[in-house]
């Protein structure tokens, strides 16, 4: 969808949300969810119709394939660490603006969104909107981030986040009413929107009438620093960062704009979530959504999720699960009250090699930085037995790109340096000047070193420490001898941005199903995060403060080109940049993919409704669950 028809859509959509609402409040459909009404009658919450938005979002059930429900029950999940709490808000995927089933981007807690020469953006709130306290949400609240928080640099000291920058520079935001406001760059910003819809949402707003209290301008620095230190933070602004996380919700006392609102304060190994009785959505009835009044998260270890699972101990199941526990959750069907759905992967590739292009050594960093080298890699992998070894057959060879659903999809990404062809990669290493071996056949890099691969992971999985096998094994053919490591992600992740790491294992990308309005960052190294590329990415998300300049053509290219899409003002112009960069990362083969598309188990309760029978599991855009709307699924009697 074009940005600029988002306004004349929400029109539309509110006109269909009046009529909608109308009939169904007419015929007395719409009820009080039980569990609401002691709180109703006691006159401690008021009744739904003054709890809802003016106008609230309608979800569209005939699109979703879904069927109206009732109001009950508690939903469990299983997750592995405390911090995992954070899940919830990517389920409940409540966004000012969020991806609807075909990935195009619609206003959600926000009524509209009006977009001008992508760079004058505003934001319009549904009158009535609540806090799940109940206090107004109004433009107050993103004032208050704006001012008080991003620009203040005790809270903010690395200055605005990236979505409020466009080409460097901060926007002008302005209060224009009490329900809308706005912000205006220089340059175009593209890149705003989409951090409202991630995943792990940009959040550009505060609940002000809560997070005040902990702020010097409106409370007494002496107060808050005796605070502070009896609550054991480190000072008035640590206080303030904690106590005000939104996307990790700790804090009991913060109230949110999501369908459930946590009420457990940590440590805990168990979190109840009880419904939000101030959301914004209702479905066509009029009922007000969610369905399900409580969802508790049970938090324990990664290592045992898959088997409480097969004991039925989960009503909703993807996190840490595996498709090797296929086999064992299939057989818990026949005694548990729970079925195993096959989704699909959304990551554009299952199992993805990163080769440190960065690396300190400077014989290996030469041969990174080698395209002929990295095919050579990549034609040496059999692809067809890593996938029958792995999944069954059942997932699709193929390098690291985009998925056949995406809309930028083309076969040659998928195909380019994918086939195995052991006698053209020997032939390709000799050409490199890498034909002298040593008695056991190892090749000799230029130095006389044997040429020996050190593979290092998170450990985090088993599929990945299985496919290193079988990798050793082709590569042992090449002459090149592998050997692997595993360690803690953090630990894992300092050691490739100093270059000690040769190769990272670990999932592929998250642009498996892109749109031309999607940011192409994991093309182009913007971010030390990079394991192919960290220290070009530091250097560019730094401003040049720390890490290197892009030294390679191909990657200075990414680079440029990821910049024109940061400047682009319409989805043509952006799907041409985002076709070029596809191009360019496949025939580079800047990582090096294996198995596309692969079996996600997904474990659910017989009785929940609305999940739908197939799904892509993905972390963007679809945020796991989260474009499927849990708030509507619910359980049968």
């Amino acid at each position: 969808m074009n940005m600029k028809q988002i306004t004349l859509t929400a029109v539309l959509g509110i006109i269909l949300q009046i009529l909608a609402l109308y009939h169904a409040h007419a015929a007395g459909v719409a009820e009080e969810p039980p569990m609401l009404e002691p709180l109703v009658q006691s006159g401690e919450l008021p009744p739904m119709s003054q709890r809802l938005p003016e106008q609230p979002l309608v979800v569209d059930f005939e699109v979703d394939g879904k069927s109206i429900g009732r109001y009950c029950c508690e939903l469990r999940m299983l997750m592995g660490k405390t911090k995992d709490i954070r899940m919830m808000t990517v389920y409940g995927y409540a966004r000012l603006v969020g991806f609807d089933y075909n990935f195009d981007l619609k206003p959600d807690i926000l009524e509209s969104i009006d977009i001008e020469e992508g760079r004058i953006f505003t934001l319009r709130l549904r009158k009535g909107h609540k806090w799940s306290d109940g206090h107004p949400f109004t433009a107050e609240d993103f004032r208050y981030y704006f001012e008080d928080v991003a620009n203040n640099e005790n809270l903010s000291g690395s200055g605005l986040p990236q979505v409020l920058l466009s080409n460097g520079k901060p926007p002008k935001f302005e209060v224009i009413d009490e329900f809308t406001v706005r912000y205006t760059w220089e340059d175009p910003n593209p890149a705003f929107p989409l951090g409202l819809a991630g995943s792990r949402p940009a959040y550009i707003y505060k609940p002000a009438h809560v997070m005040k209290q902990y702020h010097p301008r409106y409370s007494d620095i002496a107060e808050l620093e005796k605070m502070a230190e009896e609550g054991g933070y480190r000072n008035w602004s640590a206080m303030h960062t904690v106590l005000g996380r939104q996307y990790r919700p700790e804090n009991p006392n913060l109230p949110t704009l999501q369908p459930w609102r946590n009420t457990t304060k940590g440590p805990s190994k168990r979190f109840e979530f009880e419904r939000n009785p101030f959301y914004h959505r209702v479905d066509p009835t009029g009922q007000q959504l969610p369905y399900l009044d409580k969802v508790i998260v049970l938090t324990g270890s990664a290592d045992i999720v898959a088997t409480k699972a097969g004991s039925g101990e989960s009503d909703l199941q993807a996190r840490y699960l595996r498709f090797d526990n296929y086999t064992f959750l299939k057989q818990g069907e026949k005694t548990q009250n729970y079925r195993v759905l096959l989704w699909r992967a959304g990551v554009a590739s299952q199992i993805s090699l990163y080769p440190n292009l960065n690396v300190k050594d400077p014989v290996w960093r030469e041969l990174f930085q080698d395209v002929k080298f990295r095919r050579a890699l990549s034609i040496g992998l059999d692809r067809h037995e890593l996938n029958e070894q792995l999944f069954f057959g059942l997932a699709k060879e193929g390098g690291d790109t985009v998925l056949e659903r995406s809309p930028l999809y083309k076969e040659i990404y998928a195909t380019n340096w994918a086939q195995h062809d052991t006698n053209l990669a020997n032939k390709m290493l000799d050409e490199l000047g890498l034909a002298k071996r040593n008695p056991s056949g190892t090749r000799l890099l230029p130095d006389g070193r044997p040429m020996e691969i050190i593979v290092e992971s998170a450990g985090e999985s088993t599929e990945q420490t299985d496919a290193l096998e079988l990798i050793r094994y082709h590569w042992d053919e090449l002459g090149i001898s592998v050997f692997t490591r595993s360690m803690q992600r953090d630990i894992h992740r300092r050691r490739f941005l100093t270059g000690q790491t040769m190769m990272t294992i670990s999932k592929g990308m998250n642009i498996g199903l892109a749109t031309p309005d999607l940011n192409p960052e994991e093309l182009a190294p913007v971010s030390s995060a990079q394991p192919n590329w960290p220290v070009w990415g530091q250097y560019t998300e730094t401003g040049g403060k720390a890490g290197e300049a892009v030294s390679l053509p191909s990657a200075k290219r990414l680079l440029e080109l990821y910049r024109l899409w940061r400047k682009s003002t319409n989805k043509p112009e952006r799907e041409e940049i985002w076709s070029e960069m596809l191009e360019i990362y496949s025939e580079e083969v800047f990582s090096i993919g294996i198995a596309r598309e692969a079996i996600q188990p997904v474990v659910v309760n017989k009785k929940l409704r609305n999940l739908p029978e197939t799904g892509i599991y993905s972390w963007s855009p679809t945020a796991f669950f989260g474009i499927y709307r849990p708030d509507t699924f619910w359980f049968e009697e």
